[in-house]
């Protein structure tokens, strides 16, 4: 069980605690549902406050490019579909990092893949300090 499953059935309440005192506003919402918010500084601090409320599991890489800057004030432009994008035709859709589930990517010749690789060819030279 990991740590934010024991405080799931919280996570609603301290969410609009949190929106409440620091008077956050929410300024968008990406192709996967996650919320941005934005609220004032803290005391001493000059940039604004910015995070994500997750949809499903909290995992960092379920934060689209685009938003990834604009929460870490790389940009001060909030990511919608009328801004122009950076993101090009030929780019795939954001997918989550797949490290360690059945789904991962598996060169040919990985154990788990098969486990066949080709033959040496004979044109490896190890290298050698000089002595």
């Amino acid at each position: 069980m990991g740590f934010f499953s024991l405080f799931s059935h919280l996570s609603p309440v301290h969410i609009h605690v949190v929106k409440l005192f620091s008077r956050a506003k929410h300024v968008g919402t990406d192709v996967l549902g996650n919320k941005y918010f934005e609220a004032s500084p803290r005391k001493g601090y000059t940039r604004a406050r910015r995070w994500v409320m997750y949809k499903q599991t909290p995992e960092a890489s379920n934060v689209p490019p685009e938003w990834h800057g604009w929460l870490h004030h790389q940009t001060d432009a909030v990511p919608s579909k009328d801004n122009a994008s950076f993101r090009r035709k030929w780019q795939k859709p954001h997918k989550a990092n797949m490290t360690g589930t059945d789904q991962s990517y598996r060169p040919k010749g990985h154990a788990m893949a098969g486990g066949q690789r080709d033959k040496a060819t004979g044109d490896y030279e190890a290298w050698t300090p000089d002595q």
